[in-house]
This record gives C-alpha cells, structure tokens and sequence, in this order.
C-alpha cells in the first residue's frame, strides 16, 4: 500500500516532465526523457499530447523533439508585476544597459540557487548573454556571490555546511574557506566581481537591492565579455554606475539606511 501511495499520480507526473526542460537541456525526444525521468515512453508521449493542446510544450516539425511553449510568455508579465522591485528595476537597467554597453540582469535566490528574473541585452555585437529563468549555484559568478554575501547569516552558515562546490571552471571558488573569504570581502566592499567562475569568457560585476531594514532583495549586475572586462578603464566606469543604479533602485524599494548597510 505505501509503494502505491508514494507512486507519483498524473499531474506530479506532468510536473516533473516539464520541470525537464532547463537551459542546459531545452529539447527532448520522447525516448530520450522517458529515460530520463524514468517513465514509459508510452507516458510520456500521453503527457507531452495533453501539454501541446494548451501549448505547455511545441513540437519542432524537423526534429520531431519538444520544448517549452509559448504559454509561459502569459505568465511572464503576471510574475513581474507581483515583484515590485522588477517594475522599479526596469527603467534603471535600461538606463544602466545604454550608458555602459553591457547586458544587465536583476536575481533573486530561488532555494539554494540564483535565477535570473529580468535581463537588459547589450546592444553590442559582442555582448554576454543572461536569459530570465538562468540560474546557478550561489557560489560561482558575481550576481550568486553577492546574493549569498547580502544573506542572513544563519542561511550563509547553512549552505556553506552543505552545499558541495563542483568546478564549473578552473576559476569556481574550489573550497569553503576560500568561498568565506570572497563573502567577507564582497560585504566590506559592496559589490561583487568574477571572471570566467561559470562560462568561461564571461566577466560580471554585482550590487545588492536592499528593502525596507536592510533586506535583501535581490542583485542588479553587469554580464562582460572578458575582452571589456580586462579593459581598466571600462571596468571602473561600468562598476562606477552600477553602484549608482543599485542605490538608486534600492532607495525607490524602501531602504532608507547605508547601502551597503553598516556592519554587514
């Protein structure tokens, strides 16, 4: 009887599926993710069937392979209008994104991960990319670094006690104590930077958005091709006004005392 019970039904079955499709896999065969979630293709195939006729997944005529629909674009406005910090937040990146050139994102900690809930893409040809829905442990490039930095301390002590820091790059933060040490030093200095921790290429700077007593809100940042990001004088000048977006977005969600705030 327990086996049965603990046995997902149709909808748990539904979630999961979709719950498949992530950046780094966007496209499934049926055979291919039958076997990946260790259902029967026949399944499957059923699931994906009623998910297409309310456009939760799209069929690509040549491969025959499924990803995600376009239903989910309905959501996308609903989602950020429960966020006032991403309205607040819009205007800012736009402005941030013209004056220096550079793909800016907002995040937020999803669990024990960083996603991406809204993104400015450089006008530039050569431009780091920083879709909304990305996400990353909160150890690896700029925009984790400075979420986990900002955290209350119980949560930091939590993750670090448990959370395993795979390599991403040779430039992953390899050990808890090294990982310590970069938080300390992003809370004395107010910002985060990092060069190739998860996509080899690619530079970051990040800021805290404060709330109301300090509260962490999220992080704006600045995703760089590291060709800009080794340019002294672009860099300084990019993190220079990103400092100036991240007071001034803080400031229009509620945080009235010392950004970063004292003491942190």
């Amino acid at each position: 009887m327990t086996e049965q019970k603990d046995r997902p039904n149709a909808i748990e079955k539904a979630l999961e599926l979709l719950l498949a499709f992530q950046s780094q896999r966007a496209a499934w065969g049926v055979r291919e993710l039958a076997a990946h979630l260790g259902f029967s293709p026949a399944t499957v195939q059923r699931l994906l069937k009623s998910l297409k006729a309310y456009h939760f997944v799209e069929q690509d005529p040549e491969t025959r392979q499924y990803r995600l629909g376009h239903v989910y674009f309905r959501f996308l406005e609903v989602l950020q209008a429960q966020y006032p910090v991403t309205r607040e937040a819009a205007p800012i990146m736009r402005r941030l994104s013209y004056d220096t050139g550079e793909t800016v994102h907002l995040n937020v900690i999803d669990g024990r991960e960083r996603v991406c809930i809204d993104s400015v893409e450089s006008p530039q040809a050569l431009k780091a990319g920083m879709p909304i829905g990305n996400r990353s442990p909160l150890y690896a490039g700029a925009s984790s670094k400075c979420l986990l930095a900002f955290c209350p301390d119980t949560f930091v002590e939590s993750y670090l006690a448990e959370e395993d820091l795979k390599a991403l790059t040779p430039n992953t933060p390899g050990t808890v104590a090294a990982l310590r040490q970069e938080l300390a030093a992003i809370r004395k200095k107010g910002y985060a930077e990092s060069l190739a921790e998860r996509t080899p290429g690619l530079g970051s700077l990040s800021v805290p958005v404060l709330g109301h007593g300090g509260n962490l809100l999220g992080a704006l940042s600045l995703a760089i091709p590291e060709l800009r990001y080794r340019d002294p004088a672009h860099k300084a000048r990019c993190l220079e006004l990103l400092q100036s977006a991240g007071v001034e977005l803080s400031r229009r969600v509620g945080h009235t005392g010392p950004y970063p705030p004292a003491g942190v």
